[in-house]
């Protein structure tokens, strides 16, 4: 009976310490108020992050009507599905009581105002690499928009995706906290177009293959792969997918929608390219030219239609 009770007592312990320790290293980590200093809004700036961040494409409530964010639209998972959160300036139901800062540790940190972790559907992997003053002036523009009522529903996410504070462990292994860094190497128009690229167009979000964890393979990002959603195929954007594209052809697409083979694109593309049709010239240029230079990687072998 006494051994019976020391083991009872050893695996109590056992269990109480890895609790502790998984909520030691699944605590959400949020931006320190301090480290914003005095800030500006640039409206024009933050418009341009609003359209290059594709924000409508996922959070507006009305199809004729881009700047009404009150979310609602599903995103479907191999975890479940996801509904895309208002995140209008409605003070109830959207984002108008929150600070500045804690629309930046959303972005940054994917950490809910009441410290939550925020499930990667949201592509804060991709937000981190945006400058501060990005974001701060996406947020000022974002608090220009109307006012929408009405919260989304909430996530269908089975057991074990539903334990929200798990993400912690998640975010362990996919997210580094790293700003995107220029590359003195390259031209100014090059690393602008890697910047709105990597960071705020979140393009490897979706033309990248995914493991079983959700993460992107790095070794085949922008090489295609089964759309997120389940049904279809995201093409290859690497030199691979895009040999036979001139940076004029990418920079057409992306103002248009139309392909250098006369079709045009079509499904979630077809929302992108509403969002970078209202770039400017020379962002959609500085974009075709970094996509140009991405070396050829081979993609997932897509399943032969039957």
């Amino acid at each position: 009976m006494r051994r019976l009770r020391i083991l009872l007592i050893a695996a109590a312990l056992v269990l109480g310490t890895g609790v502790a320790v998984f909520f030691v290293l699944t605590e959400p980590t949020r931006v320190a108020a301090a480290s914003l200093g005095p800030h500006t809004p640039n409206l024009d700036n933050g418009r341009t992050m609003f359209f290059a961040g594709g924000c409508a494409s996922c959070h507006a409530s009305s199809k004729d009507d881009p700047t009404r964010l009150g979310g609602g639209a599903p995103l479907h998972s191999p975890f479940g599905t996801f509904y895309a959160p208002n995140i209008s300036p409605d003070p109830d139901d959207g984002i108008g009581r929150w600070s500045e800062v804690a629309f930046v540790s959303a972005m940054q940190d994917g950490t809910s105002p009441d410290e939550r972790h925020y499930y990667p559907a949201f592509p804060y992997t991709s937000y981190q690499r945006m400058e501060t003053g990005d974001l701060r002036d996406l947020f000022a523009f974002i608090r220009t928009l109307p006012a929408v009522q009405g919260r989304a529903p909430a996530h269908e996410l089975p057991f074990p995706f539903s334990v929200r504070r798990a993400v912690g462990l998640w975010k362990m292994l996919y997210l580094d906290g790293r700003p995107f860094r220029p590359d003195p190497s390259k031209s100014a128009a090059w690393n602008r177009g890697a910047y709105l690229v990597n960071g705020p167009g979140h393009c490897a979000e979706c033309h990248s293959p995914r493991n079983a964890l959700g993460g992107i393979v790095e070794a085949q990002r922008f090489a295609g792969g089964p759309n997120p959603e389940g049904q279809g195929w995201v093409p290859n954007i690497t030199g691979k997918g895009l040999a036979s594209w001139s940076a004029k052809d990418v920079a057409y697409m992306l103002e248009t929608g139309d392909l250098p083979d006369g079709d045009s694109v079509g499904g979630t593309m077809a929302a992108v390219v509403r969002n970078t049709a209202k770039l400017s010239a020379a962002d959609r240029a500085a974009m075709a030219e970094y996509l140009k230079s991405l070396p050829p990687v081979d993609g997932p072998v897509r399943p032969e239609r039957k």
